[in-house]
């Protein structure tokens, strides 16, 4: 058996965050000899083993050493160490992802009189997320009965079960098919890198590198690269008009004393609207591309 060392990560073994976690590593350079029957997934050019669990089990794995990185929802997290008596608390959020956005939320019936989170004393909440919804209420005081429910929270008050519920909503259409109104929002999550304390200092270098170029992966996918040919009169107009971009490169153009082409990196979004004011300023040639990687 082989005694090498290797960085193991955790992630949830299927759905949309699975595939777009598999896809933030292939982008980070990392080929992996993909099998999702199976636990295991071995990185082929790095040394990374990625595990594909139940995202519940995920906190599990890294307080345990089994792996030393995670990905999972800020939501499964945040429950975890809100019933963990303190078993969770060393686990670390190393990076906010960008994808698997939704939120916490109070919903209510339509017919329900919700006029205050104090609309919800002496009432009955039904939630797959017992944690976070008792922290929420005893930091507001409120006095309500809490139903854990591991699916379908949104029957619940059909059902007679609970007068309101307490669930994730990412588009709303659930709550809206189930006659049901969203109120308070706990919670606004995303999907996190995560990490427990790291011992090896080999391992560290692996998890400090798969960081580094995630980081750099999303960076690039929020930045565009502009080439544009400006008057030099303008410059300064056009240089005030690109969004969130640091000194950008000017340059001569050929066999033209009264223009010059402008690079820039910009880390904000691009969209018609700056374009157009870009050309009205005087700017001409407006190429906007998209960055693959981005390391500092």
């Amino acid at each position: 058996m082989s005694d090498e060392k290797r960085l193991k990560i955790a992630i949830q073994k299927s759905g949309r965050l699975a595939d777009m976690s598999i896809q933030l590593l292939e982008k980070c350079g990392i080929s992996l000899a993909k099998s999702r029957d199976q636990l295991l997934c071995r990185a082929q050019n790095f040394p990374l083993d990625i595990f594909l669990v139940r995202d519940d089990d995920i906190p599990a794995f890294l307080t345990t050493d089994v792996c030393q990185l995670g990905i999972l929802g800020q939501n499964g997290l945040l429950e975890k160490q809100a019933l963990g008596n303190g078993k969770f608390a060393g686990l670390r959020q190393l990076l906010p992802l960008g994808y698997g956005k939704c939120r916490l939320s109070i919903a209510v019936p339509h017919d329900f009189d919700y006029r205050s989170i104090n609309s919800l004393n002496g009432k009955v909440i039904a939630t797959s997320y017992k944690g976070l919804l008792a922290q929420y209420l005893a930091d507001h005081k409120i006095d309500a009965d809490i139903v854990t429910m591991q699916g379908a929270v949104e029957v619940a008050p059909r059902t007679h079960l609970a007068d309101v519920i307490c669930d994730l909503v990412s588009t709303g259409s659930t709550l809206a098919s189930n006659g049901l109104v969203e109120k308070d929002i706990i919670l606004e999550s995303q999907a996190v890198l995560v990490s427990n304390q790291i011992n090896d200092p080999d391992i560290a270098v692996f998890a400090e590198k798969v960081t580094s170029r995630i980081k750099a992966v999303l960076r690039a996918e929020n930045s565009r690269y502009i080439m544009l040919n400006s008057p030099i009169d303008s410059l300064d107009a056009i240089k005030a008009v690109l969004p969130g971009s640091q000194s950008p490169t000017v340059m001569p153009l050929q066999g033209r004393d009264d223009m010059v082409a402008v690079h820039a990196v910009c880390e904000e979004g691009v969209f018609w609207d700056t374009m157009e004011d870009l050309k009205a300023n005087g700017a001409n040639s407006i190429l906007v591309v998209p960055i693959e990687k981005m390391l500092d």
